[in-house]
Order: structure tokens, then C-alpha cells, then sequence
């Protein structure tokens, strides 16, 4: 088989995820789920804060409130426009860079992650703030959606690799911005500290369920082959077939 043809087969077939890493994902997946469920189950048909989200919704509002015109840029950023251009951006780098996994799970995951927070759980849990349904936080689940994507096409890149230290900062960076807007919601009382709360967990589960289905669906492939120099020697010691 020529080689070109054997090297893009070996890199369709590279998971999404790192190797040792889909069981913690799974468990990670399992916890978001149950974090989203009490916290649905505590506050479901309430237009009130708990404790809770009385203590640091007040905190909040009182360090950051007088920030009003960065507060609404940070509204702004978590916008339906401004995701759907965002995860636009990133199926458009997976596939010029030929990551097709990368390229679906950028594709499916924020939209249905917004999906699942604005048709399925804000209808049903029906908590409300000012009259309109606010748990789970969309702009949280949209945030961190789009953080952990970038997290997961970073974590398990094919060359040529970004240094360990770039891919860190990067990822640093998008978490940052993730929670920067949820902060801003609670800033202006658009939210309750527990909506972002459920946010995020339903934005990171949603990805890493996806990553994991998509990682799932991955055909068996042959142990890959090194260059063509690389299995000449690997030949003549052995250790290929």
C-alpha cells in the first residue's frame, strides 16, 4: 500500500481522546450528569435564589456591577451569533487540517449542548429569573461547550503537534473566556450562580459524551506502521509482521 494512502488511514483512525483517558471522561460525563439532576431536582419551578446564590450573586453584582459596558461585551460573546461564529471557526480548522473526528465533534457538540439547555431542560426544570426560564444557563453551556471541544482537539492532536506549553495556554485561555461570560451573566442578574453551575456541567458532559461516542465509533485499524525506512528496519529486526 503506498505510503501517502497508509498515513492518511492511520490518521483518520486517531482518536479524539488520549489513550488512559476515555474511562476518567466517562466518569467525568457521569458526575455532570448527576450534578445537573440534583441541582434540577433542588431547584425546579423556583424564581428565587437559595443561600447560595443569594451570597454570590450579591458579591458578584457588588465587585462587578459598575462594569456595565464590559459586563454587556461579555453577554454579547456568549450569544447564539457569536457561538454559531465561533464553532464555525473551529470545523473550519479541523478541516483544513484534515481532523475529521475533530471537525464532527466541533460540529455536534455545541449545537447540542444549546439544544438540550434551551428545548429540553429549561422547559422542563422551569426555574425563572425575571420572568423568563434561566436554568440551566445557556451562555454557560455554550461557553464551556466550545472550551472543552477546544480542550479535546488540543489534548490528542496529530503532527505537527503545538508544544505541550502553547496547547496548555490555549486551553487556559479558552477556560478563561468560559468563565468570564457565565460571571458576567450573574453580574448583570441575568442568572443565578447555580444556573451557570448546571451550565457548565451540561456544556462539558455534552463534549465529552460525543468524543467518547465519536471515539466509539472508530473502525479497529492495524498497529500503525512508521515511514517506509522506519518498517524497513522494524522488518529486518522483527518486529512487523
Amino acid at each position: 500500500m503506498p505510503w501517502g494512502i497508509q498515513r492518511q488511514r492511520r490518521q483518520a483512525a486517531q482518536p479524539l481522546l488520549p489513550p488512559g483517558t476515555h474511562r476518567p471522561a466517562a466518569l467525568l460525563v457521569a458526575g455532570c450528569v448527576v450534578v445537573t439532576l440534583c441541582l434540577a431536582l433542588a431547584f425546579g419551578h423556583q424564581a428565587r435564589p437559595d443561600r447560595l446564590d443569594a451570597a454570590v450573586d450579591a458579591w458578584l453584582q457588588g465587585a462587578l456591577g459598575s462594569h456595565q459596558g464590559p459586563l454587556r461585551l461579555l453577554r454579547r460573546l456568549g450569544g447564539l451569533l457569536s457561538v454559531t461564529e465561533l464553532t464555525a471557526a473551529l470545523v473550519l480548522a479541523c478541516l483544513v487540517t484534515r481532523r475529521w473526528r475533530g471537525a464532527a465533534l466541533a460540529a455536534l457538540a455545541v449545537p447540542t449542548a444549546v439544544a438540550l439547555t434551551e428545548f429540553a431542560l429549561k422547559p422542563f426544570v422551569g426555574r425563572t429569573i425575571r420572568g423568563y426560564t434561566s436554568f440551566p444557563s445557556g451562555h454557560a453551556t455554550a461557553m464551556f461547550a466550545l472550551a472543552a471541544t477546544c480542550a479535546v482537539l488540543l489534548a490528542n492532536p496529530r503532527r505537527p503537534r503545538l508544544p505541550r506549553a502553547v496547547r496548555l495556554l490555549l486551553v487556559a485561555g479558552a477556560t478563561l473566556v468560559a468563565v468570564a461570560v457565565p460571571v458576567a451573566m450573574v453580574a448583570l442578574g441575568d442568572h443565578y450562580f447555580t444556573d451557570i453551575v448546571a451550565g457548565t456541567a451540561v456544556g462539558i458532559g455534552t463534549v465529552l459524551l460525543i468524543a467518547l461516542l465519536i471515539d466509539l465509533a472508530r473502525p479497529a485499524t492495524r498497529a500503525p506502521h512508521g515511514t517506509p525506512a522506519e518498517d524497513t528496519a522494524a522488518l529486518s529486526a522483527g518486529r512487523l509482521p
